[in-house]
């Protein structure tokens, strides 16, 4: 990190929580040249001790108040997810911009509070929707706006794995947030309805489900599926977009992470007897998608800092952090009601 201590024009940052996720952040913050880490703050002061040795400059407390009395400028919140809309509004009423880890809250209620608190105070409100940051999915992106793939079909992920098992919260909480938050960057559009299903099957008695099998209704009639899952015997991070003309597989622990498939099936323009219907396939070649590969978290990073330094929204904001949180509470009342199909609060 080239800016010393003291330098007025490094924007000055505290990350709280320093478990799992916290220290990849810090380190990111850490390296960043027009960032200066001045506070860790956890609960427990091992998970401190560990951080510390990534990023000796900072300072270490147990107590977040110690942070939001600091002159730091923005915070960085890594806490478990009920505690979100707390600690931030409390943030925001501090006068410190925010990072929030995903999802933004647990209600839309919360959720829309945050973003309004920021707005009317003129702070940044962020949410660590990492994906909307990642190359890969922009390279998607950008396949999809071209016309390349023609009319979007539908969209079908899976995000499985063994672990890591949560008590207080159920799977598609944990990690449906990151697909829902690729459908909407994709589509650049929000389901009109939604259906989850799925199942407790480690901790049944407590209701809380370790896979969710659910599925976004969007304008057009492109249907998004994902299936999330901490029971699983394979690591899986992929996704299928199936369009008119072309097809393709992003896979994110895949060496080529995007594949365009040129394939599909057409239907003949005009038949008036079943024997003249014929459907014809094609089975062209299957190409890699070239992009310039960066660490999407530091990408968030950065996006985060520079909308605090020159006012240039990220795409992430506390609004669409809103929207993925409308998306998961009506998939979570479907859920509990049996898997019916309903609307999404607009």
């Amino acid at each position: 990190m080239e800016t010393g201590e003291g330098d007025m024009s490094a924007l000055r940052v505290a990350v709280v929580g320093c478990g799992y996720w916290g220290p990849k952040l810090a380190r990111n913050l850490h390296e960043m040249d027009n960032v200066e880490l001045h506070w860790l703050c956890d609960l427990v002061p091992e998970n401190l001790a560990r951080v510390a040795t990534l990023c000796p400059e900072a300072r270490l407390t147990t107590n977040m108040d110690d942070v939001l009395q600091s002159d730091v400028d923005a915070v960085v919140l890594v806490t478990p997810v009920s505690s979100h809309h707390a600690l931030a509004m409390k943030a925001l009423r501090s006068g410190k911009h925010v990072l929030v880890e995903k999802p933004l809250a647990t209600t839309e209620r919360e959720a829309t509070e945050l973003a309004e608190t920021a707005d009317r105070q003129g702070l940044v409100a962020m949410v660590g929707h990492t994906f909307q940051h990642n190359p890969a999915v922009n390279a998607v992106r950008d396949l999809m706006r071209s016309g390349e793939l023609g009319e979007v079909y539908y969209l079908d992920a899976t995000r499985a794995n063994l672990g890591l098992f949560q008590p207080d919260i159920n799977v598609m909480w944990v990690l449906a947030p990151h697909d829902v938050s690729i459908f909407l960057h994709l589509l650049e559009d929000s389901p009109e309805e939604v259906s989850a299903e799925g199942a407790a099957c480690v901790q049944r008695q407590r209701c809380i489900h370790d896979v969710v099998y659910l599925k976004l209704f969007f304008p057009g009639a492109v249907l998004a599926n994902v299936r999330v899952s901490w029971l699983d015997p394979v690591k899986t991070r992929r996704l299928i977009v199936v369009g008119s003309k072309k097809m393709l597989v992003y896979d994110d622990i895949a060496e080529n992470k995007v594949m365009l498939y040129d394939k599909g099936v057409e239907r003949p323009p005009y038949s008036t007897t079943p024997e003249e219907f014929h459907l014809s396939y094609r089975h062209g070649p299957e190409t890699p998608v070239e992009f310039e590969w960066r660490e999407p978290l530091r990408v968030e990073c950065e996006a985060f800092a520079n909308w605090i330094t020159t006012g240039q929204p990220a795409c992430s904001d506390a609004w669409m952090g809103v929207r993925v949180v409308r998306v998961l509470e009506a998939a979570q009342r479907s859920l509990m009601d049996g898997g019916g199909r309903g609307p999404v609060q607009l």
